[in-house]
């Protein structure tokens, strides 16, 4: 298998509905595109692009609109899913190719299930890492998350207000994105989680960095990492970051007619044992004979948190290179 590093890698500007989209490119073959999720950056896909280009594929990890050197537009509207689904569309399209595969963490997980939901004819799989399918529908998002946490505040429902979280997060993105890091990885998330102590929800009044580890960087994440990560945040705010929560409820009424819909494609599902986006939602994972009736492959990777390719880039690999290795052509 040839070796590829990261002085082999291209960044490239491709033209979107929005503007532009950032995009960072490496190999050769079948076109397979990677979306990453809060707070983070083409960047969290650095172990990925060496490792897909080497076992033949055209690895690209974008910059998702709002991060990094995408556009990012003014309308907290134009964060709305639909939206960025053109996106993805765009860059396939704009990369010469005609379909692509997808693959998507936390956000990207969710942009990239409906991507492949509403857009069959250009996407052809989708692997999920860390947030697991569930079908659009169901009680409208900001009822449910505002029920959540007793007395407490779900994250969610703090990111609504625009400038809120703002004004917690950019007197000190480094610090504070360290911290929400160092909170969902399994080698430093807080060993207490019942919601007294989760970095999930809010005390009224409080911050969510209250509750973040202090003075511990997880394994991964070196600080030549945390400096890329944070250099790009300081640059462009994190608004644009941010509007993608401000539209669960817009996404909602947006597909509305996919309520209950099922996602068809070849798909793969990848979780960390220790996550709670993985183990709140484990119905979800039960119910996917029904609503990800193409999958191939699913695993959860004990003693992981939310970052898992990452966290476990070796292991992360090879499950990812097997399972398109296994996909038709």
């Amino acid at each position: 298998m040839p070796q590829t590093s990261a002085v082999d890698r291209t960044h490239r500007l491709v033209p979107s509905p929005a503007g532009r989209t950032h995009l960072v490119e490496q190999g050769d073959g079948p076109l397979v595109l990677l979306l990453h999720g809060f707070p983070e950056s083409w960047y969290a896909w650095r172990h990925q692009l060496p490792a897909l280009a080497a076992a033949g594929y055209r690895a690209v990890a974008v910059d998702v609109r709002g991060y990094g050197r995408s556009s990012r537009p003014a309308d907290v509207e134009a964060y709305r899913i639909l939206e960025l689904v053109a996106d993805n569309v765009a860059v396939v399209e704009a990369l010469g190719e005609r379909s692509a595969v997808l693959i998507g963490h936390d956000w990207g997980a969710t942009i990239a299930a409906t991507s492949a939901l509403v857009r069959p004819d250009v996407f052809r799989a989708v692997g999920l890492l860390s947030v697991p399918y569930t079908p659009p529908g169901g009680p409208r998002p900001s009822e449910v998350f505002a029920g959540m946490g007793g007395d407490e505040e779900f994250y969610v429902s703090y990111f609504q207000e625009p400038g809120r979280a703002e004004a917690e997060i950019e007197p000190d993105v480094r610090g504070w994105i360290a911290g929400f890091y160092a909170a969902l990885s399994a080698d430093t998330m807080p060993a207490d989680t019942l919601p007294a102590g989760d970095p999930h929800f809010v005390t009224r009044g409080g911050r969510l960095r209250d509750r973040f580890p202090v003075g511990r960087l997880p394994h991964w994440l070196s600080e030549t990492d945390l400096d890329v990560y944070a250099g790009e945040f300081e640059r462009t705010g994190m608004t644009g970051a941010l509007n993608r929560y401000r539209n669960m409820d817009r996404d909602w009424e947006d597909l509305a007619d996919f309520a209950g819909a099922p996602v068809t494609q070849p798909s793969l599902f990848l979780g960390g044992g220790l996550d709670a986006s993985t183990t709140w939602l484990a119905d979800a994972i039960e119910a996917y004979p029904a609503t990800l009736p193409g999958l191939t492959a699913c695993h959860i990777l004990d003693g992981c948190g939310h970052f898992l390719q990452q966290e476990r880039p070796a292991e992360t690999n090879r499950l990812l290179v097997d399972w398109l290795g296994g996909l038709p052509s």
